[in-house]
């Protein structure tokens, strides 16, 4: 399967994300993807997407990792709903020890 995901790239201390077109079983550091779709640049707050090509890859059926597709929604390039990038947060166990 297709995804649309964040690839690190930059120095250390200054990151900077290419959007790039992969399949999900490749790693992100592996540096193997099809196509650069955009960057991002959160120092800057830069956010650059070719959408036509983004759109174009959605038909064919590729998936957008979450993080890009909050970033699709805020450009307005798909619809939908946000989701949750981070994690739900459990209580510990001695937590819900105590409140038993």
């Amino acid at each position: 399967m297709l995804m649309i995901r964040l690839q690190r790239i930059g120095r250390k201390n200054e990151p900077q994300f290419r959007v790039v077109l992969t399949d999900h079983k490749n790693s992100t550091k592996s540096g193997k993807f099809q196509e650069i779709l955009g960057s991002y640049n959160p120092k800057g707050g830069e956010i650059i997407f070719k959408a036509d090509r983004i759109n174009h890859w959605i038909r064919e059926g590729a998936k957008a990792s979450d993080t890009v597709h909050n970033f699709l929604l805020k450009q307005k390039i798909v619809e939908g709903k946000p989701r949750n990038v981070l994690p739900r947060k459990t209580a510990t166990k001695k937590r819900k020890e105590l409140k038993a």
